[in-house]
């Protein structure tokens, strides 16, 4: 296997995660950002972002010396082969991918770039973006490469280095070769396609997500209402190979950084070429519906009744992130929930072993007190309601939860408990999708 000079720019989780995987591949890595200390951090093998593996792998890289972290992606990027370009394409006022950043970073490293070298665009991209980039640079001896990436927070490294395809797009047959031969080590089919292609194929497969996610939390509200069980009818579903067990499992909504951000952009896309895209529609509205038909269930398990059953009502949350494993906030369906309890005048105290109360890395939450100490969230309060899948929360003392609940009813949106320990402890379980388990006998 060829070993490369490789730059990439932009340390977030998609940035770090492929150079960290790239230098543990054997190529020789630079990895830029705009961030002096965040640079100096990583430097050191202090890495920020919650995300299991990556710490040993950034440490590792850095101790073989085919790691290396700089400021500014015009130092990165001399002597490099290939540029990976992994800054944030965030949702603009148009419900477009904002590619401000992406010709920030272009326009910085055009005059650098080594002659004969490709420039890929790892960042989630519309169509389009590779020509963009090439009108951009201007320049017949660069070649543009889409390499999108399928990685999923948590699960980042493990994404990276076990994938079930490499997607690799260009009009440029030598420039795709070139960014290929990069996976060389790795043990997955390399997909080659023109730019266009490859720049979709990201969007259409997290757009595919959503829906199969909004399909199986309205099948989870269809179920309570005629007295079916999700868990029974989603282990038939999944059995079947057209369809597969992934991604049906009911939540409190979808979230996180790719999803809602891919969903609103590939409709803008769609809209701007006269597609019509109604499912996809029909996907993100379900999902508002799944968060405000929740905020309803709480509404009615928990508050007083009367026009504004929940004003003045204490409520514990379990979990804020999007998901268990990661400590990412952004479009969290936790955060959404939470958000509805607080607008009919829920007062909310949430514990998520992620985001801390006080201290570094601690954010102001609108409407919410963040505790450290998970048994607080009970105190005094009328419910509990579990909104992010962490293991430990099936391990807690529910006997001593029970006893500090004004009333012993907790609200499971993901099913992740055990109905039969809560009962045990005399607590009221209400899943998503199920039928409600009733206290098995009455908290002291």
């Amino acid at each position: 296997m060829h070993r490369h000079n490789i730059a990439v720019i932009g340390t977030g989780y998609v940035g770090l995660t492929a150079g960290a995987c790239l230098a543990s591949l054997g190529h020789r890595v630079v990895c830029a950002d705009v961030d002096a200390a965040k640079v100096a951090e990583l430097a050191r093998g202090r890495v920020r972002i919650l995300e299991e593996g990556l710490p040993e792998l950034v440490r590792a890289g850095l101790d073989s010396g085919r790691l290396r972290f700089v400021v500014g992606a015009a130092e990165a990027v001399r002597g490099a082969r290939t540029v990976f370009v992994c800054v944030g394409t965030p949702t603009g006022p148009d419900g477009r991918a904002d590619l401000t950043a992406v010709d920030a970073v272009v326009e910085e490293i055009r005059p650098h770039l080594e002659p004969g070298s490709v420039l890929v665009t790892k960042s989630t991209v519309p169509v389009g973006t590779a020509a963009r980039v090439t009108a951009a640079l201007d320049r017949a001896d660069i070649g543009v490469v889409s390499n999108p990436e399928f990685l999923r927070e948590g699960t980042s490294v493990r994404d990276f280095l076990n994938p079930d395809r490499v997607v690799v797009g260009s009009d440029q047959a030598w420039a795709a070769a070139q960014v290929a031969e990069l996976y060389a080590g790795v043990d997955a089919p390399v997909m080659i396609s023109d730019a266009a292609s490859a720049e979709l194929v990201k969007y259409a497969a997290n757009c595919f997500l959503a829906v199969k996610l909004s399909y199986v939390n309205t099948l989870a509200e269809l179920c309570e209402q005629v007295g079916a069980d999700i868990d029974r009818v989603t282990a038939a579903l999944g059995r079947d190979h057209r369809i597969g067990s992934a991604f049906l499992r009911p939540g409190p909504g979808w979230g996180g950084s790719c999803l809602p951000k891919d969903t609103r952009a590939l409709l803008s896309t769609a809209d701007s070429v006269g597609v019509d895209f109604p499912l996809v529609r029909a996907a993100v509205d379900t999902n508002a519906h799944q968060q405000a038909r929740l905020a309803a269930k709480v509404a009615r398990l928990c508050g007083t009744g009367g026009p504004a059953p929940l004003r003045g009502v204490r409520i514990g949350l379990l979990g804020l992130t999007f998901k268990a494993g990661t400590d990412d906030l952004r479009d969290s369906p936790a955060l959404a929930l939470a958000a509805e309890l607080a607008r009919q005048g829920a007062e909310l105290t949430a514990h998520d072993p992620a985001v801390p109360a006080t201290g570094p890395g601690a954010v102001p939450l609108d409407g919410i007190t963040v505790v450290d100490d998970p048994y607080r969230t009970a105190e005094g309060a009328h419910g509990l309601v579990l909104c992010t899948e962490w293991p430990h929360f099936r391990d807690l003392d529910w006997p001593r939860m029970a006893a500090a609940l004004h009333r012993p009813v907790v609200v499971d949106t993901r099913n992740h408990l055990d109905a039969a320990t809560l009962s045990a402890a005399g607590l009221a379980w209400h899943g998503t999708g199920l039928s409600p388990v009733e206290p098995a006998l009455t908290p002291a």
